[in-house]
């Protein structure tokens, strides 16, 4: 791609995470800006540009991911606003959280779609629509 890690990293996690992504990583500066950098340059550089799945894939299985390790509500907050970012619909984010119930069990579900529900009235989304 002719741009280094940094630069590449910062423009994908602009485009999927937006204004929360760089939230992220200006909070992370005064304590740990390291972990911003390997934020930019690991997940997003070298992991979320490769070109085998694409965008709406990888929101996916991140979503998964994240409902799957439970405790992590605010990166839910900022990946299903990534989600809705690179296209996916709200009432497939809802489906892709139904999917890991018999995987997880229903209060990692339920802590999943109470942070959805949250982000969907934040950005006034019907998840029937």
């Amino acid at each position: 791609m002719g741009k280094n890690r940094y630069e590449q990293g910062w423009n994908r996690l602009a485009e999927v995470d937006g204004s929360a992504g760089e939230q992220v990583i200006a909070g992370l500066k005064d304590i740990a800006p390291d972990l911003g950098r390997y934020i930019v340059e690991f997940a997003f550089g070298d992991i979320y540009c490769r070109e085998e799945l694409d965008l709406k894939e990888r929101e996916q299985i991140t979503l998964a991911s994240l409902l799957t390790l439970g405790g992590c509500e605010t990166q839910l907050d900022v990946h299903i606003n990534g989600a809705l970012n690179v296209g996916i619909a709200p009432k497939k984010i809802i489906e892709i959280f139904l999917q890991c119930i018999p995987y997880t069990g229903f209060p990692r579900v339920l802590n999943a779609v109470g942070v959805a529900k949250k982000v969907f009235a934040e950005r006034k989304l019907n998840v029937n629509a």
